[in-house]
């Protein structure tokens, strides 16, 4: 298989960081941010894009608009990480852990209904890997309980369900555009959503209350400074342009590694749901050798980056700051432990897939006996 070339990327690139550097120092920021928002937006088929620091900030600014403070309970995925809990942390908000179904990666509703309570306002849906859950179920399940949906599509620029982008599900989406997601801007991200008070409000968030949303005066309120430099934001804008490529290669690069694992003993890959449209952020294969775990991290010391074995990623509520709060969340615990989830960037060729594809082979072969 030959992977799709990026048409004009570095130019383009250079191109858009050269006219933000030419405007600076501007202390208005520039205009680079406020394009990039109408361009997101247009993108992705909202009315607002909120642009910020990071797919962290996009969730504290997010939870703000969403009236999310101390008392309030969201539920979050135990198959998540830890920098999607830390602005329930800021906010005073406490985070509930619910499972999620090894069989389609998707959230447990059953687990989660069982934990909702009269102190819970949200939940979080966090399409790791860019694998998206079932919107559908999702919506029910907040119109029940009466909560906002804060999407965490960190990884999941480009993936769509059922017709839907990831993102643009909820009450408020958020995306990341750190270095090594699809949509990258070295460090940034950005929230999406139809509704003006919540995309006002995190405008005023990410900039200490000003511009302050309608009827409110500036600075009357504690916020915080996270805004989008303009360099970033001028970087991001180049990707944007580019992101239909980006997300046809990432997939590609993806299909070529799968394909390339077909006949491995002991992996199986993980195809995404039906009408799910998957970006393809990181190859899925499910490890059925012994000790699973310890094989992803063998191959982590092999020169395979993976987010069992590089990242050592286990459930959220195993880390020690959240431990002791529920019932572990065992089937999170499971998909982890069996998942061989490689991490892919847009300058690996088809040299670099085809080096991983037989690294992985050959250790699964000999670790099989």
């Amino acid at each position: 298989m030959t992977l799709p070339a990026l048409p004009g990327g570095a130019q383009l690139l250079a191109d858009q960081l050269a006219a933000a550097l030419e405007q600076m120092p501007d202390p208005s920021g520039g205009p680079a941010a406020g394009q990039l928002e109408r361009d997101l937006a247009e993108a992705f088929g909202v009315p607002y894009a909120v642009a910020v620091a990071s797919g962290t900030a996009a969730l504290h600014a997010a939870l703000s608009a969403c009236g999310i403070g101390p008392g309030d309970e969201v539920l979050v995925p135990a198959l998540s990480v830890v920098m999607t809990v830390a602005p329930l942390g800021a906010l005073g908000a406490t985070p509930v852990f619910i499972d999620s179904d090894p069989a389609t990666l998707d959230l447990d509703y059953d687990d989660a209904a069982r934990k909702v309570t009269s102190q819970t306002r949200a939940i979080i849906p966090v399409h790791l890997w860019g694998r998206m859950g079932d919107a559908a179920a999702l919506a029910a399940f907040a119109s029940e309980h009466g909560l906002a949906v804060v999407e965490d599509a960190a990884q999941a620029a480009g993936t769509a369900r059922d017709g839907q982008r990831a993102g643009t599900v909820g009450t408020v989406g958020c995306i990341s555009m750190k270095d090594g997601k699809i949509l990258w801007s070295g460090e940034g991200g950005f929230l999406l959503t139809a509704r003006r008070e919540i995309a006002e409000h995190a405008t005023a968030f990410r900039s200490h209350w000003q511009p302050a949303p309608s009827g409110e005066a500036p600075l009357s309120r504690l916020a915080t400074n996270s805004r989008l430099a303009a360099p970033l934001a001028a970087i991001a804008l180049a990707n944007l342009r580019r992101l239909a490529s980006l997300v046809e290669l990432r997939r590609a690069q993806t299909c070529h590694l799968l394909h390339a694992l077909e006949q491995t003993p002991g992996l199986l890959a993980l195809a995404p749901a039906t009408r799910e449209e998957w970006n393809g952020f990181a190859p899925l294969l499910h490890i059925a050798l012994p000790n699973p775990r310890a094989f992803a991290e063998h191959l982590a010391q092999q020169a395979v980056p993976n987010s069992t074995g590089s990242f050592r990623l286990i459930p959220c509520d195993a880390r020690p700051m959240f431990t002791g709060r529920d019932r572990p969340c065992r089937g999170a615990a499971q998909i982890l432990d069996h998942m061989l989830a490689v991490i892919l960037t847009e300058r690996d060729t088809e040299t670099t897939l085809d080096r991983y594809a037989a690294v992985i082979a050959t250790e699964a072969t000999a670790w099989a006996t």
